[in-house]
């Protein structure tokens, strides 16, 4: 690895010198000590008066710029995939801090500064700055038993933790800082209109424009809009808001154009961009002589797949007619070695079509195709050059393919499971990646049930560890009650390459390995698993794991973001004695609920974008829901919902997922609701029903926002103890709200008790 030590301590001391000086921005002013940069500064009230249209318009901007900040800085920023839920932190972080500071007047340059640098770092035309970014990975994940492609372990030795220590302090928490600082106006806006609208009324109206926040980012995406009309979109909301302030208007429309102007630029590599609904795609044409041989595709700037033209003419033109380059043993066709024009084939992660193009020249009756990205299907159907896709015997099926396996009906005589080591996030509330519950115990039990008897069954990975190997192996045995075949195939040539492992019926693998060819083939390209890793079950889908536990990395950013927020509630004149501990635990107990809700909803209907938004959209319904039973009846005793959360949550933890997997999609999504999202529910009568006892201060906002902030570092913790166990963690952190506001009575009654002693 190239030696970035003084690239990486120049953007270091420019980025720290910089959150230096916009962290002097929140001391309060004094005649000694007056404030800088005054001329950016305003108050709320400045705007305009406080209606509901303006709650909603920020609360709106607020998610908004969240999702596009946790997507934006995890597809460019890639070690951010891997940790996406730290962008979440430092989002909560910030909004929380702006809450608090909700009363004292807005410095703009809070936004604008990160906004900036944050854009700069992306996009900036700096190759040595573009190669330091995309070395953090192995920076950072060198020193962790974690799979990250393109990075090698090599353990806990000086120059690791060195490089860790220092890509962590000089580049990951400025940016973590940076993203923090971005909320803190947008904060302190929300926590401002909600004070002044002193009712129930303002928060549902905050809820709803978060909502709509949301639902707008999901459209786009779903649209495939680039970040410059993200961007643009946020540009305008701000705009909007700080309309009022003539002094702010032009630098505010001047940013924003910079920005959109810098997202626009072209690709610094070869090959066009494209964004889909889950990631950054980009490809690249693959020349040869001045021919298009193929195309590459990659994401978040990692390759992923490639679209090989494996037609007979250009087979005739450029591969031997024997030996190990030919047709015959290119890895897409290995699998019909084993079962030649098969009736039925089900392909899963069908990608660009390279598979479904095997299965058709081998003579498949009826493919059914399921890949997860619509767009890389569209981009499939546009650019392989055997056109798969267009065949009357291919079914696409866009889904998730643990949804398709678990959900469907069809048996089928080839299951193939194509390249699913995806290089995404499935969710922005997660660190559960998408192709993490496909290679489960139970997932692979499912897959097993739509194999006819006589079928063949057959994974094929990228292999980098040899204990991802066997962890593969091993979960086969267990499924199928005998050890798979392992057949490796090196790229070179037009062969993709992967580790084939091949299972099913006994009979069919032992005719097949009659035929000599083949089985000289598979002896001289038998895979070996020397290293053990244990088994991912769908409570703990952490395949490119090696074992239980919290990774090195995580660890020690952790505990640094821990520093960070610290230094900054301190810059802010926030103690440890103004948190209100009751919303706080009840920040911290709910970002954790809602995490095991959404990965254990995944498994239910499918680990999609629109699964995803519509199921954080139903927990924000609910708390909508739990804001109108407050305004009801607004006498309602707490231990009721309290009593209602302990309930629903030894219910959710007792009651396995599988058990809720039932035929009727509407009956599954009702059994979802009563036993997975109720919980939420009666979380949100608590904290609406406290929370308008506190006058709907910025405060209390703010302290359930720096709870969210330790829920988000507690959800690393399904690393180590599993995702269900979760819920127990949540429960114990709603017991403490409840202890921490049995306190706050308390000691409220004593100050208002009369005093029992006197002058005689």
């Amino acid at each position: 690895m190239p030696d970035f030590g003084g690239l990486l301590l120049l953007v270091g001391f420019i980025l720290i010198s910089a959150l230096t000086c916009l962290f002097t921005l929140f001391r309060e002013s004094t005649p000694a000590a007056p404030r800088r940069w005054a001329v950016w500064e305003f108050d709320a009230a400045s705007l305009g008066r406080p209606g509901l249209w303006r709650l909603a318009l920020v609360s709106f901007l607020g998610l908004f710029v969240e999702m596009l900040m946790i997507r934006w800085i995890s597809s460019e920023i890639r070690i951010f995939a891997y940790f996406k839920n730290f962008v979440l932190i430092a989002c909560f972080l910030g909004f929380g801090l702006g809450c608090y500071l909700c009363r004292r007047r807005i410095n703009f340059l809070t936004f604008f500064v990160p906004l900036l640098l944050l854009v700069l770092l992306v996009q900036a035309p700096w190759p040595a700055l573009r190669e330091l970014i995309a070395a953090l990975p192995r920076m950072l994940g060198a020193t962790s038993e974690v799979q990250i492609w393109e990075v090698t372990y090599v353990g806990l030795d000086y120059e690791s933790l060195r490089m860790l220590f220092l890509s962590s302090v000089l580049l990951i928490l400025p940016i973590f800082a940076l993203i923090a600082l971005l909320f803190v106006p947008i904060g302190q806006l929300v926590g401002w209109y909600l004070e002044q609208a002193h009712g129930i009324r303002g928060y549902t109206v905050n809820i709803l424009g978060s909502l709509a926040g949301m639902a707008v980012y999901t459209g786009m995406c779903l649209l495939s809009a680039p970040p410059s009309a993200w961007v643009t979109l946020a540009g305008a909301a701000t705009l909007g808001l700080l309309w009022a302030r003539s002094r702010l208007r032009w630098p505010v429309a001047a940013l924003f154009a910079f920005c959109v102007l810098m997202l626009s630029l072209p690709p610094f590599k070869p090959g066009r961009v494209y964004w889909s609904p889950y990631q950054k795609l980009r490809v690249v044409p693959l020349l040869d002589r001045g021919e298009t041989v193929g195309y590459s595709l990659m994401t978040n700037d990692s390759w992923y797949q490639w679209v090989a033209n494996l037609s007979p003419e250009f087979v005739a033109a450029h591969l031997p007619p024997t030996g190990p380059d030919s047709i015959t043993w290119n890895s897409y066709n290995i699998p019909y070695h084993f079962y030649g024009a098969p009736p039925s084939v089900l392909v899963l992660g069908a990608g660009m079509g390279n598979d479904v193009a095997a299965a058709l020249r081998n003579g498949a009756g009826r493919v059914v195709a399921v890949e997860i990205d619509p767009l890389i299907l569209r981009l499939g159907r546009q650019l392989h050059f055997e056109h798969p896709y267009d065949s009357p015997r291919v079914t696409q099926v866009v889904d998730d393919a643990r949804s398709y396996i678990q959900n469907g009906q069809e048996k089928f005589d080839l299951i193939v499971f194509s390249l699913l080591d995806s290089h995404t996030t499935s969710s922005h509330y997660s660190n559960i990646r998408i192709d993490n519950y496909v290679y489960t115990q139970e997932a692979l039990s499912a897959a097993r049930r739509l194999l006819r008897d006589d079928g063949i069954f057959i994974v094929k990975f990228q292999v980098n560890t040899p204990w991802i190997a066997d962890r593969l192996d091993s979960l086969l045995k267990q499924t199928f009650g005998q050890t798979p075949l392992q057949v490796q195939v090196g790229p070179r040539g037009y062969n993709s390459g992967g580790r084939f492992f091949i299972t099913g019926s006994r009979s069919r693998m032992d005719a097949a390995l009659r035929d000599p060819a083949l089985a000289d083939y598979v002896r001289w390209h038998r895979g070996a698993t020397p290293q053990t890793a244990i088994l991912t079950t769908d409570d703990w889908p952490y395949f490119y794991q090696r074992n239980r536990g919290l990774p090195v990395s995580v660890l020690v950013i952790s505990v640094l973001i821990v520093i960070v927020g610290g230094w900054l509630l301190r810059s802010s004149a926030i103690g440890a004695g103004s948190i209100r501990w009751h919303f706080f635990f009840l920040g911290a107990a709910f970002l954790l609920l809602e995490a095991q809700i959404i990965s254990r909803a995944a498994l239910l209907f499918g680990t999609t974008w629109l699964v995803n938004s519509i199921v954080i959209a139903g927990l924000m319904l609910l708390i909508v829901a739990a804001n109108f039973v407050v305004e009801a009846m607004p006498g309602l005793s707490l231990r009721y919902p309290y009593t209602g959360i302990a309930l629903s949550a030894a219910l959710a933890y007792f009651l396995p997922t599988r058990a809720l997997f039932v035929e009727s999609v509407w009956l599954r999504a009702l059994l979802c609701t009563v036993v997975l999202c109720v919980p939420v529910f009666f979380a949100g009568i608590i904290f609406v029903r406290s929370f308008a006892e506190a006058g709907f201060s910025g405060e209390c906002l703010g302290s359930n926002l720096l709870g969210a902030l330790v829920g988000g570092l507690l959800e690393s913790l399904s690393m180590w103890i599993g995702i269900k166990a979760l819920v127990l963690v949540a429960a114990a952190l709603y017991a403490a709200s409840a202890l921490a506001l049995l306190k706050q009575v308390s000691l409220r009654t004593t100050a208002l008790a009369p005093s029992t002693t006197g002058d005689d």
